[in-house]
């Protein structure tokens, strides 16, 4: 034992010592699950997700000149991105991953158009029939995809004109769907939020019965291979839907189901009935099955996921318990939670990922931007799993991560959006992000014949995070409690849409952040608050098209306390606003 090196000695104590090996055996398997735990969470953050376990994501592109809408994927595995704008180079974007690492690596832009719009609604990306369709706020256009060519050679074809007129019309956007007997879906937003008379005007009442019925608020079907048509060439397939950008076709049950965006503005237009809790959450985004002939009841009623049952809008009698007429229409099949957004369904054929996922629906849900004084919601990928034509279990959450903070306080506090959803040839999901324009590709490695509870754990522990969970009234409010004049009435009624930091919201509503029309002329802005105000407007080089109700409501006091508020916060510096200035102008219109 003299002659032993001190590292022979530690040796034999270590490996030859039962009690010492066991230790030893103990310490290197704890330290292994570290560094499997480490992998892991390298994972996430190289591509900012959380997914089940066995998925994995890569980034197909890190961000794209125009921001992403919508994604379709060919045959031969080029992916086409619809960006929100048509520029000199084109509105779709083409990418080729050619080496097979996730990646793409050939990027091409095509499909220009000229518009006399100013509104960013470009959205659809459907491929059929060997065509790509898509669509700009009023058009829909196709090309003839020609195999193992990226670039369609042929001459850009108008399937589709939307003709009516539309100087100050919601809900705009032009998603498509295709059936397998050779119909397109396409539906005509409400070009309204409640069908009010005078439109989102505080305790207006709607107009009964709603003439924007006759040709909106519904989904037509067209001829999808016939080219020039107008709405008088289709056919009115469902009523009652206000406004529709996630629609699909079920090829298992041979239905057409769309999540249709709920209407806005409980508490600013009837603030006597709902308080800011329940404005935030309500009404729900409805998941429906959309049959031939079916009416799902807008403008009349909205359905309130909390109660579970479709109740009067206030603009016709209602106060949130109230059913009235409402029983004659079609209820939900799921109502998720108010102003999640969602902005893409997608069912799945493929056979890449495991057997639950066969046949059920991918959401895309966009986020809210309206749920002040609460943390806005959304901003993740869901899950239906569907047996049947029916939906056989819970909501999951699938993808989550892209807001990349939490809670989510303002819109523009989200790094990323979930907007569009593809699949590829090879079963591969893709998801396209508004913001930047990242796309990424979610791909299954794991193991299919064992993959259950046990690997969506961790997602369904995310339902707990404030961007998905129920908001408790009282703890995540996020106004304080000792403010008071023009901040208390900012946080109230302003800050749903103009956002706590006041930066708005990118396409809707725009920033007040050091703006003229905010720190200029004092009347031109005391009009906007009683008058209200619709129709495109620019900010900062970004054109806004949201709908800013009148506030005509608050007294001289409020107006000139939050106006004097917003023009000296939020980087303005401007003078006050006095309720003198408020009262001539209220008396001269």
């Amino acid at each position: 034992m003299k002659n032993q090196s001190k590292y022979q000695m530690d040796y034999e104590k270590a490996f030859i010592n039962p009690r010492l090996q066991i230790r030893n055996i103990l310490f290197y398997f704890v330290l292994l699950i570290g560094f499997v735990q480490c992998a892991k969470d390298k994972e996430q953050i190289s591509s900012g997700l959380y997914l089940p376990d066995g998925f994995e994501a890569v980034v197909v592109v890190d961000s794209t000149e125009g921001k992403v809408r919508h994604l379709a994927v060919s045959d031969d595995g080029y992916i086409y991105a619809k960006l929100r704008h048509s520029s000199a180079e084109g509105s779709i974007t083409a990418l080729e991953d050619s080496n097979g690492d996730g990646a793409a690596d050939k990027i091409e832009s095509f499909g220009s158009y000229r518009t006399s719009q100013k509104w960013s609604y470009s959205t659809a990306m459907r491929i059929y029939n060997g065509y790509i369709y898509f669509s700009s706020e009023l058009i829909v256009y196709r090309y003839k995809l020609k195999p193992g060519t990226l670039i369609p050679e042929g001459e850009m074809e108008i399937v589709f004109t939307d003709d009516h007129p539309h100087g100050k019309h919601e809900h705009i956007g032009k998603p498509l769907a295709f059936d397998d007997e050779g119909h397109m879906y396409i539906p005509f937003g409400a070009p309204s939020n409640a069908c009010q008379s005078p439109k989102r005007t505080p305790g207006a009442p709607g107009l009964d019965p709603c003439p924007q019925l006759e040709d909106h608020g519904g989904i037509w079907r067209f001829d999808a291979n016939k080219l020039g048509q107008t709405q008088k060439d289709g056919y009115k397939y469902a009523t009652g839907i206000r406004s529709v950008v996630a629609m699909d076709w079920n090829p298992e049950d041979k239905n057409l189901y769309v999540v249709m965006h709920g209407r806005d503005d409980l508490l600013r237009l009837f603030p006597d009935r709902y308080d800011p809790w329940q404005s935030a959450l309500l009404p729900s985004e409805e998941f429906i099955k959309v049959t031939e002939g079916s009416d799902f009841g807008w403008p009349y009623c909205y359905y309130d996921q909390m109660q579970e049952k479709k109740v009067l809008a206030p603009e016709y009698g209602g106060d949130g318990k109230l059913i009235g007429r409402c029983d004659q229409f079609e209820d939900p099949i799921i109502g998720f939670p108010g102003h999640w957004a969602p902005n893409d369904l997608v069912f799945y054929q493929g056979d890449a990922f495991p057997e639950r996922y066969k046949n059920g629906a991918f959401i895309a849900f966009h986020g809210s931007t309206n749920r002040a004084p609460y943390p806005q919601s959304g901003y993740f990928v869901g899950f239906v799993p569907f047996k049947g034509g029916k939906p056989s279990g819970e909501y999951e959450v699938f993808v989550d991560g892209f807001a990349g903070v939490d809670p989510i306080v303002s819109v523009n506090d989200a790094v990323y959006r979930p907007m569009g959803i593809a699949f590829g040839p090879d079963g591969g999901m893709y998801i396209s992000d508004s913001v930047k324009g990242k796309i990424w590709k979610i791909t299954f490695t794991g193991d299919k014949e064992n993959f259950g509870e046990e690997q969506l754990a961790q997602m369904e522990q995310r339902k707990t995070l404030s961007h998905i969970r129920t908001p408790d009234k009282v703890r995540d409010n996020l106004m304080k409690d000792d403010i008071s004049g023009g901040a208390k009435t900012y946080y109230t009624y302003c800050s749903a849409c103009h956002q706590k930091d006041g930066g708005g919201a990118t396409g809707r509503f725009p920033p007040i952040a050091n703006t003229d029309w905010v720190t200029g002329d004092k009347e031109r802005l005391i009009k906007i608050i009683l008058e209200g105000m619709e129709g495109s407007i620019q900010v900062h080089g970004e054109t806004y098209n949201g709908v800013m109700p009148q506030h005509s409501f608050l007294s001289d006091e409020e107006i000139a306390e939050v106006l004097t508020y917003i023009r000296s916060n939020f980087d303005n510096r401007a003078s006050a606003v006095s309720i003198k200035e408020v009262n001539e102008v209220r008396e001269g219109l």
